[in-house]
């Protein structure tokens, strides 16, 4: 006698798609019958942690809003002054030979690229510099450098 070509895990495997397709024809029968699918059921509501809820908030903690109050989008910025163009750091690294070290921000504490060419006095590494910021390829590059007296 021949033994069956069905595996055990090849019996597992139908059965379990034949419980999903039953299951599927299951709930497609119960959605014909119920049929009461409002728009009521699918809201969400928002409560006063911004959390959604399924149930409509109480009446007496509503607040009313006017439409004209509601600002879309980004606030107008408020006039700030400019940004002082001319900042003060510390030469913190220099290497003469390839023209190019780097100045510590006094006030951002940011390190900011400086080359040879962009220094209008000598410099040399703990210097006391001013200078301005632009932007280079790589990130702000510093311009106009100056050793402080």
């Amino acid at each position: 006698m021949a033994r069956s070509q069905e595996t055990f895990n090849k019996k597992e495997v139908k059965s379990k798609k034949e419980k999903k397709r039953k299951d599927k024809e299951k709930k497609m029968q119960e959605r014909k019958e119920g049929g009461k699918t409002s728009f009521e059921d699918m809201i969400a509501y928002v409560d006063e942690n911004g959390q959604l809820t399924y149930t409509p908030p109480d009446k007496q903690n509503r607040i009313e809003f006017k439409a004209e109050d509601i600002e879309i989008g980004v606030p107008k910025r408020e006039d700030l002054p400019p940004p002082d163009k001319i900042r003060k750091g510390i030469v913190t690294n220099y290497n003469d030979s390839k023209g190019y070290g780097f100045i510590k921000d006094r006030e951002t504490q940011e390190s900011i690229f400086v080359h040879a060419s962009q220094l209008e006095d000598q410099i040399s590494e703990g210097n006391a510099v001013t200078f301005e910021i632009e932007k280079g390829q790589r990130g702000p590059t510093a311009v106009k450098v100056k050793r402080e007296a």
